[in-house]
């Protein structure tokens, strides 16, 4: 469910409305006058909530759903489907999902306000705050005791930053709650919409993202560093954790408590990472990857999907451990020495 500081809920809708607008047709028998009232993950939904299946994995966590309404894709089988749940059968359930949260949701994409002062009335400013030429500040934002703001930072609606916090300049934060201590260096971008899309022979169309970001205390962000909201959920950042320069943290990902991230260090949508996981400069990582607790990784180590091991050194591309790593890369160097030799003796 989108958090209604940050977003406008412009339903409910009748089911009838949904799959009229959603291009989809209405399940046989199902009563076209039910109000559905908002959207949510198939974990968090409830009766009144409208979800989305593609089957696989999924198909799990459908099984144990509490949902209401939920489109389904081909793949779906219908025994996984709970009793009372309304399954509307569609080609493609994520692309019908997201025509949906389009209709609840139509203002979700970039920012556009309309208010005539640079700090809105309405926002909360603690004692000892210091706020830097042209910073702006929305509606009902909160910013705690002896936070520094410097210039030209942009402040979105309802976005909660805590006490004691160093917010350097040219920074954007929106859809977020930020927690005390946390220094965030100039042109981080924290809160913008993930990377998110669904294909179709007429092109790619935007998936909402109604997310947010959480970040909890003393954490430290880099210089040009972004972090995405998630897409129906939450990205975090740990306790703790320190982010270098130019890192890129797409949607929902989970960072756990005191990682290291060094530059450029570039995760892709629902990496989830455990405590004091340290990447080196230019890691990247695949969607749905996990790591687990005070897993290392070299620079430019490259995660595939999959999980891997807490307590272990990684390094390569594609990343296995550091002793394997190690011992596949003396055994090439010493291929092509040998085969020199080979050739500079015909």
């Amino acid at each position: 469910m989108a958090d209604p500081r940050f977003y406008d809920n412009r339903g409910p809708f009748t089911l009838a409305e949904i799959c009229a607008r959603t291009g989809v047709d209405l399940p046989a028998g199902a009563d076209g006058s039910a109000r559905i009232h908002d959207l949510a993950s198939l974990e968090g939904a409830g009766p009144e909530h409208l979800a989305y299946c593609v089957g696989g994995k999924a198909s799990r966590d459908l099984a144990v759903a509490h949902a209401g309404f939920c489109f389904v894709g081909p793949k779906v089988k219908a025994e996984t489907v709970p009793q009372g749940m309304i399954a509307i059968a569609c080609n493609d359930a994520a692309l019908a999902f997201s025509a949906a949260a389009a209709l609840f949701y139509p203002e979700s994409g970039l920012l556009a306000w309309s208010q005539q002062t640079p700090v809105a009335p309405s926002a909360s400013i603690g004692e000892g705050v210091l706020l830097g030429p042209g910073v702006v500040i929305g509606a009902n934002a909160e910013i705690g005791a002896r936070t520094r703001i410097g210039p030209n930072t942009v402040i979105a609606r309802g976005v909660a930053i805590g006490s004691d916090c160093e917010i350097g300049s040219n920074i954007s934060i929106s859809h977020a709650y930020i927690g005390d201590k946390v220094l965030i260096l100039p042109g981080a971008q924290i809160g913008q919409p993930g990377f998110g899309f669904n294909s179709s022979p007429a092109g790619h169309s935007k998936v909402p993202q109604l997310g947010r970001v959480i970040v909890q205390d003393h954490v430290e962000i880099g210089a040009c560093t972004t972090i995405d909201r998630g897409a129906l959920g939450d990205t975090v950042i740990g306790e703790g954790t320190k982010i270098d320069n130019l890192v890129q943290i797409g949607h929902n990902d989970r960072l756990g408590r005191h990682c290291i991230l060094a530059g450029q260090v570039g995760l892709s949508g629902s990496v989830e990472l455990g405590d004091f996981v340290i990447m080196g400069g230019q890691v990247g990582a695949a969607d749905h990857v996990r790591v687990g607790d005070g897993a290392r990784f070299a620079g430019r180590a490259g995660l595939g999907p999959g999980e891997y091991r807490g307590g272990k050194d990684y390094g390569g591309y594609p990343v296995r451990e550091v002793r394997e790593w190690m011992r596949e890369t003396g055994a090439l160097a010493m291929l092509a020495k040998n085969r020199r030799k080979t050739k500079d003796n015909e």
